[in-house]
């Protein structure tokens, strides 16, 4: 069976950094794309990045410049790098990954990480 594990979430400060990371396990033939995605409350589900198989990522608006996207495929970890960190990225991040079996592929989720910005 296949889980994406995820950790690195917490409370930082403003202006201050998290390294978020989703490990890929179980018995799979490839992974596609790996990325996040994240929710606040009362809002939809958003893109944060996205990263394909040969390293090419795609961010969303609003954390481009501040967020790195990057991944081991050896180890089938995706990280995401967030600096100058604002309030308004506090939400529950959500791992993403395309995953194929020899036949067939699908989407698979991690269970989220809490990610607060207070001072």
């Amino acid at each position: 069976q296949v889980q994406l594990v995820e950790s690195g979430g917490g409370l930082v400060q403003p202006g201050g950094s998290l390294q978020l990371s989703c490990a890929a396990s179980g018995s799979f033939f490839r992974i596609s794309v790996m990325g996040w995605y994240r929710q606040a409350p009362g809002k939809q589900r958003e893109l944060v990045a996205a990263i394909t198989s040969d390293g090419t990522p795609t961010y969303g608006n609003s954390v481009r410049g501040r967020f790195t996207i990057s991944r081991d495929n050896a180890k089938n970890t995706v990280y995401l790098q967030m600096n100058s960190l604002k309030p308004e990225d506090t939400a529950v991040y959500y791992c993403h990954a395309g995953i194929w079996s020899a036949t067939t592929g699908g989407d698979y989720w991690g269970q989220g990480t809490q990610v607060t910005v207070s001072s």
